[in-house]
């Protein structure tokens, strides 16, 4: 829903997972920091509020919102201790040229591409990477989306990450759960086969 319909900041507290335990990476860019810092002011304080210890929120910055990508793939691979969930924020405005139109389209196919890579448990691939990237006409419409009259995008994004984080958590559990199963009743069809007379 377009936010000028909606305030980025509502959403219902009840409905998401208590975030205690998981841990998340935020890149923000140091490109319109007015912007970009209160992104990230309102992405942090949502994560608090929702059980996350200060010390397991790993902050880095990017020069620009085009280096968010490379900067995200970083954290998945390098980082240690792995974080669980990426958030990536950055402001890209329309100016006279066409530069952002490129430079959004590629940020967000990069991201997009870091979410559909291949799994490796040695390098995290897995980690979801979230898109707080706004791209606005003008300053006054980012400033209305980074803590103004349309709420703050960086508690959409932190809302999102933990319950992406949550959610690669339980299919990691229910597929570990249904291997275990699986093996399970595959010995026991193999010793009740070898326990037949024939």
């Amino acid at each position: 829903m377009a936010s000028n319909l909606k305030s980025l900041s509502d959403y219902d507290y009840n409905a998401v997972p208590n975030a205690s335990g998981y841990r998340f990476g935020i890149i923000v860019t140091d490109y319109h920091t007015d912007i970009t810092f209160a992104l990230f002011e309102g992405c942090q304080s949502t994560l608090l509020q929702h059980g996350v210890l200060a010390e397991d929120i790993e902050v880095y910055h990017a020069p620009g919102t085009y280096e968010l990508p490379y900067a995200a793939r970083l954290m998945q691979e390098v980082q240690y201790p792995k974080v669980d969930a990426i958030i990536c924020l950055g402001c890209v405005i329309t100016g006279e040229t066409r530069h952002d139109e490129y430079i959004n389209q590629a940020v967000a196919q990069g991201i997009m591409q870091l979410n559909l890579r291949p799994y490796d448990a040695d390098t995290n691939t897995d980690c979801p990477v979230i898109f707080g990237v706004l791209t606005p006409q003008t300053h006054q419409q980012a400033k209305d989306r980074a803590g103004g009259k349309h709420g703050n995008k960086g508690v959409e994004t932190a809302i999102a990450a933990i319950k992406m984080a949550v959610l690669r958590k339980q299919v990691s559990e229910d597929s570990e759960k249904a291997l275990k199963e699986y093996k399970g009743a595959k010995s026991q069809t193999k010793e009740e086969d070898e326990h037949m007379p024939f």
